[in-house]
């Protein structure tokens, strides 16, 4: 065939293109109501994003073949229509079948498009256009899942930060919904240092850790502290143990479990004062319960801390009878000697271990333990300075 006989062909084929391309829109329509199961069970509006984008498909291509020589690929605006409706409503792999389908009725309509000697032409455009079209789904998604993420990751900051400040409120809990959050029963803040380096990668690293253990996290790095709130266990020590590696050396700190999202300011404000508090207690273990830390929040001026240990420590021996807290009293400054207490109480030693055993009971922390010693000392100092207030 001479150039003016292709050129001739050329342009015979870009007029039928033209004149075709509603039909061949609406075939490629009708196919994929055939083939697609997917299409079919879309809501219409979904079915008439995908219209649209196979009717700009087969123009963009119309307006690709009738200047073959231009050095352009397939622009993305065929997704224009609507880009993120598409990338919500549709997978990507749903959007592959839909193109494949598109480009074979195309295909199957070549010898109706082009005229005798235009048909070879005609293919070996399709074929070149479906690879373009290819690159260009892929970089509609890619750019769509980039969006997202950052959208996302700007909602996740916004959480965390009103958590961690006191704020939560009704809002915060209806982003934290879109990001995934299913209202977990229950809810720990974990603190700790954030690694040097790339705090996406942080990020990431704390998310598969969660997904290993099952469990809902919301997370982020704020300055050099790591945040996370994490949902779905009871166990604040095991959950913050399966999350402690992408932490940084140093204390990790878990709050106490709280019930939902808007209680976790209070896990965080536990947790961050017993990340503070840390500096006092060398020792202690990683990760460590806030509540454990007790001791050395409270002398550090926590306030929430002070109360706890008054009100859970020292208000209930009081309640159970002067003999407990004069026996406790008694047994802490003869050095946790049980003969010492007895001698200076004129008890046997038995009732000392029994009145002990009571304050186990009534406290939950063991006496002859030396830390929980330590923290049931710093309650009884806090209680008498609160009656001491009180009475003056």
């Amino acid at each position: 065939m001479s150039d003016a006989d292709e050129k001739q062909a050329h342009t015979a084929t870009v007029r039928r293109l033209e004149q075709s391309s509603g039909k061949l829109a609406a075939a490629a329509i009708a196919r994929m109501d055939q083939q697609l199961p997917w299409y079919r069970a879309m809501p219409p509006e979904n079915r008439s994003w995908i219209g649209l984008v196979a009717q700009a498909g087969i123009a963009a291509f119309t307006e690709w073949f009738r200047h073959p020589d231009a050095p352009q690929a397939i622009s993305t605006d065929v997704f224009g229509t609507a880009p993120r409706e598409l990338t919500r409503a549709v997978t990507l792999r749903q959007t592959v079948e839909m193109v494949r389908t598109t480009i074979e009725v195309m295909e199957s309509a070549v010898d109706e498009l082009a005229p005798p000697g235009g048909e070879t032409a005609l293919r070996n455009a399709l074929l070149v256009y479906a690879r373009e079209i290819a690159f260009a789904t892929a970089q509609v998604y890619a750019q769509a899942a980039e969006a997202r993420g950052a959208w996302d990751a700007r909602l996740e900051s916004l959480v965390v930060n009103a958590v961690i400040s006191g704020e939560a409120d009704e809002s915060d809990v209806s982003r934290a919904s879109a990001l995934g959050w299913r209202a977990p029963e229950h809810v720990v803040v974990v603190l700790g240092s954030a690694p040097n380096g790339d705090s996406e990668l942080t990020v990431e690293a704390i998310r598969r850790a969660a997904r290993y253990a099952k469990l809902q996290v919301l997370t982020g790095v704020l300055g050099k502290r790591l945040v996370v709130i994490a949902g779905g266990s009871d166990e604040p020590v095991q959950a913050a143990r399966a999350l402690i590696g992408p932490f940084a050396a140093g204390p990790v700190v878990a709050g106490p479990v709280v019930g939902d999202l808007l209680s976790a300011t209070r896990s965080a404000r536990a947790a961050a004062a017993g990340l503070r508090a840390c500096a006092a207690w060398p020792d202690a273990p990683r990760p460590v319960l806030a509540d454990d830390l007790l001791p050395e929040r409270a002398m550090a001026g926590d306030p929430a801390a002070r109360t706890l240990l008054v009100e859970e420590i020292y208000r209930p021996l009081e309640q159970a009878g002067s003999a407990l807290l004069e026996t406790l009293s008694v047994y802490l400054e003869q050095a946790s000697s049980l003969e010492g207490a007895a001698r200076m109480l004129f008890v046997h030693p038995n009732t000392v271990r029994y009145r002990l055993r009571r304050v186990t009971d009534v406290t939950g922390w063991p006496p002859s333990d030396v830390r929980s010693a330590f923290t049931l000392r710093i309650a009884l100092m806090l209680g008498r300075l609160a009656d001491g207030d009180a009475s003056s």
